[in-house]
């Protein structure tokens, strides 16, 4: 092979002797060089079957710079077109040539494009023949067609074929002349195409033959074209001469231009120069008309092993940086910004990015260790003094997050782990399981979302607790690293495939060791700075080698690190010097950290050089201290990247300086960077927009860094911020700024080849920006950092950035998507049904369900719907479009109602609305952030006919409705059309409208044109939106539009048309499309659920079957049943019309021939559904005509269920259960879509909107019940609706939406709100899987286990005054009006005072082994002091442990349940704090007398309840209410002193001897936060517990109050002006006094609740300290206590909270259950399931997690005084019949339950079979008996009693009718014997 540059020289000397000839040789003249080669075969030139080979730009620019104008490009026909049809390209090789043509552009050359060489591709000659075959000649001019419309604008020289003479050879002699004729006419075709195509000046085509080939020339000239391009051979051995042959040539072409295509030169040596002088001779000769020559084969054939060996000769003296430099610098501006439109690699990957201390927030939640950050932003180092700890709250909004993500549509998300979040202390010991199940959330989420994580180990936020020893200055940070990687690799790595070990490490060691701008704020540019790189090196490569060693081959992920660097240009390209400092510049920034790793494992020698030079020049004040690299370290280093991260963002302008002896990079690199003022500035002082930069940087990386090891790059980072004041969604500055940057890139990997495979833009969202804090912004989605909810909502960068990822680039957008499948080709129509009965059949339907109970109504019922359910989201038109008049659109009555002003709330109207017609990219971000199956939306008729008629089609409108319908395929989203939804044109309404029989027809066209142009893709019609709406409201009442005011005929006649217009529109879709198409169409009905007022009363549930019909049935009926109204209608409007005077029915009637056509016109049932109302029978007036008196009933709201923001529209879940069934029965069992279900809210609710979390929750599962438990084929559900919009005659004063809509911002944001996220959930789960909480543990307790049940004194015991008992404050205050319910009082309570016997009777039937009950103080003490002992009292007690003994039974004795003698309350009981020695001096009588007996003691019962219930909120004795800030914290620091006296007590002078163990008991509900995404309800569901349980607990267990009690008491406190805070302060000794009292952790729980937030101003109150509101889930099960929720999963998270917070003490249960109210129901399967549940939660607790749990207590053991609620709660295993003197003790079914969990000691597992301890438990003895009292004989007895005499009174009648009938027996017997005797 011969030399290029040798080649090149030759050219340049043809061309530069041409040029000065003073000849004839035109300026345009061509030098050809080309084609490039695939290998070393001769003639194989490349043919894009391969990626373009590197170095190929490099090569052509050398060529250019040597002169060299035009390049050979051949075309390869085979690889284009595989098949041959311009139809099938192959897409790949189309795009290859289109780059190689525009990197020849780009270095200045132009393209000399052949279209095909001679012979025909085999493949096509196997199918059609040769040149003699005419069909392959019409293929090839198809091909060059094709040629020309992909390449045409990228080349102006042309060859059809570029060797004739070669084709020749190959054809068949016989056909030789024919085949000639062929091609020389398809030549002429294709000149004729080609130049009707391109007009214009300077397009020249040709065909090829060789010299040789004299003879065809003749005819070859007489076709048409613009050249003569030839093949000519030159032997230098041959004598011939070169320029006669040229000007013969010519001659015989009739002296057509003639360009040297190929010169071949055979036999010449180096030596031989006589071809060039020949060359020479005929360039400058006149006469010769040569155009161009080409002179690359003259030396040989060149083969891209020769193009490379060439480049690297021609560049190895110049540096990488030189040779990029060189590349670009001729660029004009207007090149340099030239716009590519093309696409990105197939498998591009689009990504965005955050870090973990910008976003996460949660700053201390869950064990998290401090971080640099952290330190920084505590220390007011921030703007304004912001700190990070709450950020974007991202510690708590994973699925926020990713709801963002899919938005987005990326397919990438690379966020960084929090070192500290993981090891607290930056080292492996001390790792937070909490931190690493955070990353394992977000990392499962992620992959659930088909986004693949890529994981950053350290973005800068060092745990504060390694800088403490030096952060990355000492060396041991290494080895901590490479744990914490290890552990990261180990954990996430079976997930995570993608890591970098740092994000741009420069900053760190810049601005956090060097400059001091960052934490650690370290100011030494001369060691540390240098040091800390050193360190973050290794650290990398020890990362890298772990991962290799131990990972690689199982998990085949990949590891980099991302570096960031600017581009820098030198500010005077002129000067050299500005150049190499440009280099330097590089150097000291991206080489500082590549070079190690990418190049040789040391630091670049420029870098190593100027340090080294400085040291020298400053030799008494050293600038920089470089740390010198092993040969082991650089070996260990280098080469530990497996990819190139990139974080750029802007460029420099660099020129040489003098540094002098200053640290830092500028001064010893020598170098000052500047910007250019005309460029774009951002709101950060060192970014500007230089789009440009990043082309040139990736070059530049490609050849410094990649040249021998190919790694491919990945831009890690890429962005902008903009101000945070002003108009923060419409980002326009940051679209540009990122359009021109993916350009860049683009431009980088197609016309440079650059292997770059991801763009990442940073970032998702705002976040904190170090120093800045919030004030820049670079998020793609703005974030409201001034709401606690911390609000996500996209900009519009973020919508731009999803359509450049959506089309892949630049490229034209084409629409791909996969219609539906059409599975309903033949007609659905349902069958044929016999009218409704009056009452329906469907009546069965309030019978079935009439008999629940609350808690089987409310019993919550977990599943999944089947695969293929259909979830969506709705809208319709005039709610959301806007657009009122844009493109044509005409007026809809809508449009003409809400312009008038004053008919909607604050002259709303839906002008522009949501303005989702000119934002449909917003609402398909939406979509696919839901993840939903179907989308429900309207058409809006005016807006496709806007005068409501085909004449007036207004393209426009369809194209909108097209864009929108082939968007949700491309998402896989399933279009629901409703053809009407109310929005009816005005031109149409001005001809009367729906009371317009002509409506029928002119509603069919409209649908026939829906059909036609959209039906190939909507596969689910709906015809109307709710028509009784219509007809009803539009026509009766006149409240929406049309406004018509007729109520007693319009509706109905309205009605009529409506039903007539859906059935034509539903058989021209079955005649005409449904065989094509294959779709469904239904109508959607409007129904509420009627319950009846009694279901008892018959007439009531017909009031309520009518109520359905005329509301539901009203359509229904025709359409699903017999093609006619429902009886019930006909004959109420009938008998109506008939009293009003009427000659015939004001409800229409329909023919017989009517009927057949409407009867069946649906495919499945559509629903639309709300709310529940009750309704009763009345008799309404006739009087004025009105649809809605034809019904003769009443409704009224279901006012046990929660309220909306639309009144008379309650949330009443299990209304929706009851209609579904009621359809199926009367309906015939359809399936059934759910077409719209929601609930509104007020718009000042935005985006925390848990209301409409507890909608969808309930209602979803009622529909989910019908679906799994009573056979309802319910096939779809649709939430109402996609994003707030406008609500008809509430304007925007309620939404509906799962997306806030900020209708007062003109960019109309969309924000996801609470709502959306749980209904993503639901969604993505298709239900509600059984949850891991509510799945059952089937196991044992230990074998010592306790098992209890409770009672306490005053609620038991009564004997108020027996036997010398003293008076208690409850005593006083049941006596005391209106404190106790129903006026109850303890007197006599369960009598248990006299009933001990009954009481350990039912105790052994229960089966426990200990019974905790509590002792009355001032029955064993009248006057609370030990100068009085009651012993009678006293003895009470030693009666009952005795006999609990005898039982087996272990008494578990509480001193003090509540009931303070009143003569101690008299002296201001336990706010005095003298009552501590007197509790005291209690205590020590009861152990003296019962110890020896009794070996479980309890001090105190619930603390919290005496402090704040009884003395804060007043709520129980002593009731005191009056200094609620104040008295409780006063009266529970003496109850704790007391306690811990009595403790100490005990523990110093009985236990040893009597060896019991005693504690307090404390008792708490669990807290969630009520939006478990909200960091503030986060700390308020703490606080709530903290404020609870740990107001005692933590005294006991840890010592002192908490710090959060301690310190939002004293601040708020001292804010309201207090001296000081007003919780008392324990003394040091009495903290010491007070900790570690305590055997076990005594411990009562009934329930759970959700907290929230509530500012309460300076209010002194214990809840304003607290600072919290609470609620209850709707889901969650009644009790007989308002609060009292069934909450099984919040007790094992109490129980693991005191564990953790506690230090895992023993702890027993010491109460524990539920109550009832109302009918007595022995019956009790409620308390059963709570016990079941509850206890197995507590096994959880136990065997899961750890938790030391000793036993367990019931509450109650039967029912009794529940303290201010009377006896109308009862939480008793027994019922009390109080109507019985005796107060007999009646097992319910739950002692059976919970003796059989005692029995089997827990819960035996069902799958190992029967279990002994399962056999059946004898129930109570005693009958079940009711209060229930009757009267007899006069006397009022109760109902046993009653039997009882009634039993007695008939054994006596019976015995006197027997005795009567003896008697007259024996005196007619006496009769007859005396008759006889006479």
């Amino acid at each position: 092979m011969k030399n290029v540059l040798w080649l090149v020289c030759l050219c340049v000397v043809c061309v530069c002797e041409c040029w000065s000839s003073g000849g004839n040789v035109q300026e345009g003249f061509m030098l050809l060089a080309g084609p490039l080669n695939s290998n070393s075969e001769v003639n194989d030139a490349f043919d894009c079957s391969h990626p373009i080979p590197p170095g190929s730009r490099q090569y052509f620019e050398h060529l250019q710079s040597r002169g060299v104008t035009h390049f050979k490009v051949p075309l390869s026909w085979a690889q284009l077109l595989p098949t041959g049809l311009p139809s099938q390209p192959h897409q790949a090789v189309v795009t290859c040539y289109q780059t190689l043509l525009r990197q020849l552009l780009e270095s200045s050359l132009q393209p000399l494009v052949v279209l095909h060489g001679s012979t025909v591709p085999e493949a096509l000659r196997s199918r059609f023949g040769g040149w003699e075959s005419q069909e392959l000649v019409d293929m090839f001019q198809q091909y060059a067609e094709f040629a020309f419309q992909e390449f045409g604008e990228l080349g102006e020289s042309w060859v059809t074929l570029s060797d004739l003479g070669e084709a020749r050879r190959d054809w068949e002699p016989a056909a030789a002349p024919r085949t000639l004729l062929n091609i020389l006419q398809l030549h002429r075709n294709i000149y004729k195409i080609y130049h009707q195509q391109f007009p214009e000046e300077g397009r020249r085509l040709s065909i090829g033959l060789r010299a040789g080939d004299v003879e065809m020339i003749p005819q070859v000239k007489d076709t048409t074209m613009d050249f003569l391009s030839v093949h000519i051979e030159y032997n230098c051995g041959s004598t011939s001469n070169f320029a006669e042959e040229m000007r013969s040539l010519q001659m015989s072409s009739g002296n057509l231009p003639v360009l040297i295509y190929k010169m071949t030169a055979r036999d010449c040596s180096y030596s031989q120069f006589q071809l060039l002088g020949n060359i020479l001779q005929v360039l400058n000769n006149n006469e010769p008309n040569i155009v161009g020559c080409d002179m690359m084969d003259v030396l040989g054939k060149l083969d891209m092993q020769d193009t490379e060996t060439s480049i690297a000769e021609y560049t190895e003296s110049r540096s990488s940086y030189h040779r990029v430099w060189h590349k670009f610098e001729a660029q004009t501006s207007s090149a340099r910004d030239l716009f590519l439109k093309d696409s990105f690699p197939a498998d591009f990957q689009w990504a965005t990015s955050s870090e973990s201390f910008k976003v996460e927030g949660g700053w201390s939640e869950g064990g998290k260790g401090e971080t640099v950050w952290d330190r920084f932003g505590h220390g007011g180092l921030a703007f304004e003094n912001q700190t990070a700890d709450l950020a974007c709250d991202s510690f708590h909004k994973v699925d926020y997050d990713v709801y963002l993500l899919r938005g987005l549509h990326v397919n990438t998300y690379q966020f960084s782990i929090s070192w500290a979040r993981i090891f607290p202390s930056g080292h492996r010991g001390g790792q937070s399981e909490k931190g690493a199940l955070y990353y394992d959330k977000l990392i499962d989420a992620l992959i659930e979302s088909g986004i693949q994580p890529v994981v950053t180990l350290y973005h800068w936020d060092l745990p504060q607790a390694l800088q403490d020893h030096g952060g990355w200055n000492n060396t041991s940070i290494v080895e901590a690293f490479k744990d914490y990687a290890d552990f990261c690799f180990s954990r996430f790595g079976d997930r995570v495939k993608t890591w970098n070990t740092f994000s741009s490490p420069w900053v760190v060691s810049h601005a956090g060791y060097g400059t001091g701008e960052h934490p650690p704020g370290v100011k030494d540019y001369v060691v540390a700075s240098y040091q800390a790189t050193h360190n973050i090196l290794k650290s990398h490569a020890e990362a890298w080698h772990v991962y290799n060693d131990k990972y690689r081959m199982k998990q085949g992920g990949k590891v980099g690190i991302a570096l960031n660097s600017d581009w820098a240009e030198p500010l005077n390209p002129s000067r050299p010097e500005d150049i190499v400092a440009a280099d330097r510049y590089m150097q000291f920034m991206l080489g500082w950290f590549a070079h190690p790793i990418f190049v040789d494992g040391d630091y670049p020698a420029t870098l190593k050089t100027q340090i080294e030079d400085k040291k020298r020049l400053c030799p008494n004040s050293e600038p920089a201290r470089l740390p010198v690299f092993t040969p082991e370290d650089r070996k260990r280093i280098h080469g530990t990247a497996d990819f190139l991260g990139l974080n750029h963002y802007t460029s420099r302008l660099v020129n040489n300086s003098d540094g002098g002896c200053t640290a830092g990079p500028q001064g010893v690199g020598d170098f000052q960077a500047y910007v250019d003022p005309s460029w774009s500035s951002t709101a950060s002082d060192w970014i500007y927009s230089t789009p440009w930069g990043l082309r040139r940087l990736l070059n530049y990386i490609s050849t410094e860094y990649l040249n021998v090891t190919k790694v491919p790059i990945y831009i890690t980072g890429n962005g902008m911020p903009t101000e945070y004041s002003g108009d923060t969604l419409n980002d326009t500055s940051r679209i540009e700024y990122m359009r021109s940057y993916i350009n860049e890139a683009l431009k980088a990997i197609q016309l440079d080849g650059v292997n770059v495979q991801r763009f990442t833009v940073q970032s998702l969202m705002d976040g904190f920006e170090g120093p800045q804090g919030y004030s820049e912004r670079f998020g793609l989605h703005h974030v409201n950092f001034d709401l606690p909810d911390r609000p996500r909502t996209p900009k519009q960068s973020a919508y731009f950035y999803s359509e450049v990822i959506e089309k892949n680039g630049f490229a034209s957008k084409k629409q791909f998507f996969h219609a539906p499948d059409m599975s309903n080709t033949k007609s659905n129509k349902v069958s044929s049904m016999p009218p409704s009965t009056v009452p329906s059949q469907a009546k069965d339907v309030w019978r079935k369900f009439s008999k629940q109970t609350n808690f089987q109504r409310k019993l919550y019922h977990y599943g999944t719907f089947p695969q293929g359910f259909r979830w969506g989201v709705s809208s319709s038109a005039y709610q959301i479009e806007g657009g009122w008049n844009a493109d044509g659109k005409n007026s809809s009555i809508w449009d003409t109602f809400t312009q008038e002003l004053g008919n909607i709330p604050g002259t709303a109207n839906g002008d522009v609305a949501c303005d989702s017609y000119h934002r449909l990219d917003e609402d398909l971000y939406m979509l696919r952030a839901l993840r939903v199956k179907s989308y429900r939306f309207s058409l809006s008729w005016s807006r496709i006919f806007p005068d409501g008629r085909r004449t007036s089609l207004n393209q426009k409108g369809v194209d909108y409705y097209n864009r929108l319908i082939d968007g949700l395929l491309a998402y896989n989203i399933t279009p629901m059309v409703t053809l009407y939804h109310w929005d009816l044109p005005q031109a149409l309404q001005d001809i009367g409208g729906w009371d317009n029989v002509d409506m029928i027809h002119i509603f069919n066209d409209f649908c026939d044109f829906c059909f036609d142009k959209f039906g190939d893709r909507v596969k689910f019609w709906m015809t109307f939106n709710q028509p009784q709406t219509i007809a009803w409201s539009g026509y009766g009442l006149g409240q929406i539009p049309p406004n018509v005011k007729n109520p007693g005929i319009a509706p109905y006649r309205v009605a009529h048309n409506l039903i007539k217009a859906h059935a034509r529109a539903y058989h021209t879709y079955d005649d005409k499309y449904r065989t094509s198409q294959g779709g469904l169409v239904s109508i959607a009905l409007n129904a509420d659920w009627i319950e009846p007022k009694d279901v008892t009363v018959p007439r009531e549930v017909v009031a309520a079957d009518r109520a359905l019909q005329f509301q539901l049935g009203w359509f229904a009926h025709p359409i699903f049943k017999n093609g006619d109204y429902p009886d019930a209608m006909k004959w109420q409007v009938g008998n109506k019309s008939e009293l009003q005077g009427l000659s015939e029915s004001r409800l229409p009637s329909f023919t017989e021939e009517e009927k057949s056509f409407i009867r069946g016109t649906a495919d499945i049932f559509c629903v639309n559904h709300y709310t529940t109302r009750i309704a009763r029978h009345a008799t309404l007036r006739l009087t004025p005509h009105s649809y809605d008196y034809d019904k003769d009933l009443i409704e009224a709201e279901e006012s046990d269920s929660p309220t909306t923001a639309i009144s008379n529209q309650r949330a009443v879940a299990w209304g929706l259960r009851r209609l579904l069934n009621w359809i199926k029965e009367e309906y015939g069992d359809p399936e059934i879509y759910i077409t719209e279900n929601g609930v509104a809210t007020e718009s000042k609710t935005t985006w925390d909107d848990s209301a409409r979390v507890f909608y969808f929750k309930t209602y979803i599962d009622e529909a989910l019940k019908a679906h799994d438990l009573d056979g309802v084929k319910v096939k779809g559900y649709v939430a109402a609706s996609l994003m707030d919009s406008f609500e008809w005659l509430n304007g925007y004063t309620i939404g509906f939406g799962l997306h806030h809509v900020d209708f007062t911002n003109p960019n109309r944001p969309r924000t996801p709100k609470y709502s959306a996220h749980f209904f993503y959930q639901v969604v993505k789960d298709n239900g509600f899987p059984t949850p891991d909480d509510d799945k059952m543990l089937y196991g044992h307790f230990r074998k010592d286990f306790i098992w209890s049940t409770a009672t306490a004194s005053y609620q038991i015991e009564g004997g108020w005054r027996a036997d010398g008992k003293g008076l208690s404050i409850w005593d006083k205050f049941a006596h005391t009006p209106l404190r106790v319910f129903n006026d109850d009082d303890g007197d006599i309570a369960c009598d248990s005072y006299n009933k001990v016997e009954e009481d350990v009777a039912i105790l052994r039937q229960l089966k426990v082994t200990h019974y905790r009950f509590s002792i009355s103080w001032s029955r064993v003490l009248p006057d609370g002091t030990t100068k009085h002992v009651n012993e009678a009292g006293l003895n009470y007690y030693h009666r009952l442990v005795d006999a609990l003994l005898a039982a087996n039974i272990q008494p578990h004795i509480t001193l003090f349940h509540w009931d303070l003698p009143q003569a101690l309350q008299d002296i201001k009981g336990w706010e005095n704090e003298t009552i501590i020695d007197k509790f005291r001096d209690y205590a020590d009588l009861i152990f003296s007398r019962l110890g020896h007996k009794v070996k479980f003691w309890i001090t105190i019962n619930e603390p919290y309840n005496v402090a704040n219930i009884g003395h804060g909120y007043g709520a129980a004795a002593p009731g005191i209410s009056f200094r609620p800030g104040t008295l409780p914290y006063i009266v529970g620091h003496n109850l704790l002193k007391a306690h811990a006296e009595a403790w100490h007590l005990y523990n110093d002078k009985y236990r040893a001897k009597q060896k019991g163990i005693i504690s307090i008991t404390i008792n708490s509900d669990w807290s969630e936060p009520r939006n478990p995404y909200k960091q503030e309800d986060v700390d308020a569901a703490r606080r709530v517990v903290q404020f609870y349980i740990g107001w005692f607990a933590h005294p006991v267990f840890n010592g002192d109050y908490s710090n959060m009690m301690k310190t939002i008491i004293r601040e708020r406190s001292l804010a309201a002006g207090l001296p000081k805070s007003r919780l008392p302060e324990f003394s040091p000794e009495e903290i010491r006094r007070i900790k570690g009292t305590y055997d076990y952790f005594g411990f009562n729980h009934y329930t759970t609740v959700l907290a929230f937030p509530v500012g309460y101003g300076n209010l002194q109150h214990y809840d304003a300290d607290r600072g919290a509101g609470t609620i209850a889930d709707r889901t969650w099960l009644d009790s007989g206590s308002s609060w009292l929720k069934v909450s099984p999963f919040g007790f094992r998270r109490i129980l693991n909270f005191i564990k953790e917070e506690y230090g895992n003490p023993p702890i027993i249960i010491t109460e524990n259950g539920m109550s009832g109210r109302g009918p007595i129901d022995l019956n009790d399967i409620y308390r059963s399931y709570y016990y079941e549940k509850y206890i197995n939660q507590a096994l959880k607790a136990n065997l899961l997690d750890g938790v030391d749990i000793r036993g367990y207590t019931a509450w109650s053991l039967m029912d009794n005084l529940e303290w201010a609620t009377g006896f109308s709660e009862r939480f008793g295993l027994f019922y009390v019949n109080r109507s019985d003197p005796e107060l007999s003790r009646v097992a319910k079914s739950s002692v059976a339950a919970y003796s059989t969990i005692i029995n089997c000691n827990g819960f035996p597992d069902p799958a190992s079979g029967p279990h002994e301890c399962l056999s059946p438990v004898p129930e109570g003895t005693s009958a079940p008996i009711t209060d229930d009292r009757v009267k007899f004989l006069g006397m009022n007895l109760s109902t046993s009693d009653a039997e009882t005499g009634l039993n007695t009174t008939f054994a006596l009648l019976v015995v006197a009718v027997f005795g009567a009938i003896g008697s007259s027996f024996c005196f007619f017997r006496a009769r007859k014997r005396s008759k006889k005797g006479l």
